[in-house]
């Protein structure tokens, strides 16, 4: 499955802060060991439901530590039995591209 999600601190100040963190958060992906792309927005990790779902969590709670309230959109493409997603899914829309 492929999840998308952005997390990010409400209530917590400055932007900086904002940045710093969303980097908690991105620090947790990283160290998950799962594929994953970040992007401006949103991050997407793959992986099996328990294992991404784990790290959605683990990130929104490194954000929480630093804010009184904390945002979370999350979006998942659940398809059993596929892997390899993360990057498949883009290489079909640039084939369509060239054609």
């Amino acid at each position: 499955m492929l999840v998308a999600f952005s997390v990010a601190p409400s209530g917590a100040g400055d932007s900086d802060s904002v940045s710093e963190a969303v980097a908690d958060a991105i620090r947790v992906v990283r160290a998950s060991g799962l594929p994953h792309e970040t992007g401006s927005m949103f991050t997407t990790v793959e992986g099996e439901w328990d294992e991404v779902m784990d790290v959605v969590k683990r990130a929104t709670e490194a954000v929480s530590a630093r804010a009184p309230r904390t945002s979370l959109v999350v979006k998942a493409d659940i398809r059993p039995g596929h892997s390899g997603q993360l990057s498949e899914k883009v290489r079909r829309v640039e084939e369509h591209l060239g054609e």
